[in-house]
C-alpha cells in the first residue's frame, strides 16, 4: 500500500514535467509565427495608406490596430496592398480645370502604383472649397481668387484647406471674333460678355480686375453667365455675344476661338497698374506671342495663380507622397499638357499668399529637396 502511494505521488509530481511542455507549445508556434511576419514586413506593409473620401471607396485603416505591426499573410503581399485612393474635384466639363485634372490624375497614377487619383466634374472653384472642407472631395482644384479670399475669410471663415501644388499662372484675357469691331476692355462697356460659369475662378477674376477700374460686370455689361464651361466659344462664334472672358494658358476656350480665326484682348499697361495698386495678390502677366493660334503679339494682363489644394486633415504622409509623386511625374504631365510646365515646387512656394498656406506634408518634401530651408 505504501509502495502503491509512493507511486501514485511520483506520477502526480511528474505531471507538470510532462505537461508543460505541451501546453507551452502552441504559445511558442504563434510567437515564432508573429516574429517571422513581423520581421519580414515592410515599412509600407506596416503602414495603412487609404484615406477616406465622402464620395469614393477608399482603403479603411483599422482603428484595433492602430498602434500595432499589421501581420503580413499570403493575402497581403507588397504586390496587393491597398491603393491611396484620392478624389480630385476639378469643374465643369470644357474648362480648363477638367483638362488639367485628367492629365495629372493620368501622370501620377502613371508614376506612382501607390496612388489611385479619380477626377470628379463640379461646378468650379467655389464649390471645391466647400466639397474639401466637408470632406466630399480630397483635393481639388482652386482658382487663386477664391483661395486668396478663403484664407484670407473674406465674406466667409478662414479655411483650412492647404495647398499640394501651385498648377499654372492665370492671366485674364478676353476671346473675340476675328473680324470683331472691340479692341479693348474698354470698347466692350455696353456688349455682351460671356464671363463663364457662376462658381468658377475665372468670373471671380473678372471681378476683381473690372473692381479695380471701377467698372461692374453686371452695371457696365450684359453679362452671361454658362452652365458649362464648353459652351462659351460658341456663343462668341455665332455671334451671341461679343466676347468670352477667361484666363491662362492653353485654356481650352480661347484655344477654340483663335483656332476658327479669333483673337485675344488683354489689357493696357496703364489698366494692369491700376488694378496691381488696388488689388495687391494680382501679378502683372504676359502671354508670349504664339502661345495661342493666330496670336501674333504678346498679350499684357494681371492674375495670380491657381492651385492643388487638400482638405482640412489630410495626412501629413499622403501629402508628402503625392508632392513627391506631383514633382516625380513632371514631365509626364508636360507631355500630356504643355501649361504644367508651371507646375513646379518653386512655382508653388512663390505663388502660395504665405508658407503657413501650404500643407505641412508638402513643406517636409519641399525641405528635402531644397526648396525651402
Amino acid at each position: 500500500m505504501a509502495i502503491g502511494i509512493r507511486l501514485i505521488g511520483i506520477v502526480i509530481l511528474g505531471l507538470p514535467l510532462v505537461t508543460a511542455p505541451v501546453l507551452a507549445a502552441p504559445k511558442q508556434k504563434g510567437a515564432a509565427a508573429q516574429s517571422k511576419s513581423v520581421a519580414g514586413a515592410t515599412p509600407q506593409q506596416q503602414k495603412s495608406s487609404g484615406v477616406k473620401s465622402g464620395n469614393a471607396a477608399a482603403p479603411k485603416s483599422d482603428s484595433n490596430t492602430q498602434h500595432k505591426t499589421p501581420i503580413v499573410t499570403a493575402q497581403r503581399t507588397p504586390m496587393t496592398l491597398p491603393k491611396t485612393t484620392l478624389v480630385l474635384g476639378t469643374a465643369t466639363p470644357g474648362g480648363g480645370f477638367p483638362l488639367f485634372g485628367d492629365a495629372l490624375a493620368a501622370a501620377v497614377n502613371s508614376t506612382d502604383s501607390s496612388f489611385h487619383i479619380e477626377t470628379r466634374n463640379t461646378k468650379g472653384s467655389a464649390e471645391n472649397v466647400k466639397l474639401l472642407e466637408e470632406s466630399k472631395v480630397d483635393i481639388a482644384l482652386v482658382a487663386g481668387e477664391p483661395a486668396y479670399e478663403a484664407f484670407a475669410g473674406i465674406g466667409r471663415p478662414v479655411t483650412s484647406a492647404k495647398i499640394i501644388t501651385a498648377i499654372y499662372s492665370n492671366p485674364g484675357m478676353f476671346a473675340v471674333r476675328g473680324d470683331s469691331p472691340y479692341p479693348s476692355l474698354q470698347s466692350l462697356i455696353g456688349q455682351p460678355v460671356v464671363w463663364g460659369t457662376r462658381d468658377s475662378g475665372l468670373t471671380l477674376l473678372a471681378r476683381y480686375v473690372l473692381d479695380g477700374l471701377g467698372l461692374d460686370r453686371e452695371r457696365d455689361f450684359q453679362a452671361l453667365y454658362l452652365d458649362r464651361a464648353g459652351d462659351g466659344p460658341a456663343m462668341v462664334l455665332e455671334g451671341r455675344a461679343a466676347a468670352l472672358w477667361g484666363g491662362g494658358i492653353g485654356w481650352p476656350g480661347f484655344t477654340a476661338v483663335t483656332q476658327a480665326g479669333g483673337r485675344l484682348i488683354g489689357l493696357s499697361p496703364a489698366d494692369v497698374a491700376r488694378i496691381s495698386k488696388k488689388h495687391i495678390f494680382l501679378k502683372p502677366l504676359t502671354v508670349p506671342a504664339g502661345t495661342y493660334p493666330n496670336q501674333n503679339e504678346v498679350i499684357t494682363s494681371v492674375g495670380s495663380w491657381s492651385y492643388v489644394l487638400a482638405r482640412p486633415g489630410l495626412d501629413d504622409d499622403i501629402a508628402y507622397r503625392l508632392a513627391r509623386a506631383i514633382h516625380r511625374s513632371y514631365n509626364a504631365l508636360v507631355q500630356r499638357l504643355t501649361q504644367a510646365r508651371e507646375t513646379t515646387p518653386q512655382n508653388t512656394v512663390t505663388a502660395a499668399p504665405r508658407l503657413v498656406h501650404i500643407h505641412p506634408g508638402v513643406q517636409k518634401y519641399f525641405r528635402e529637396i531644397g526648396v525651402i530651408r
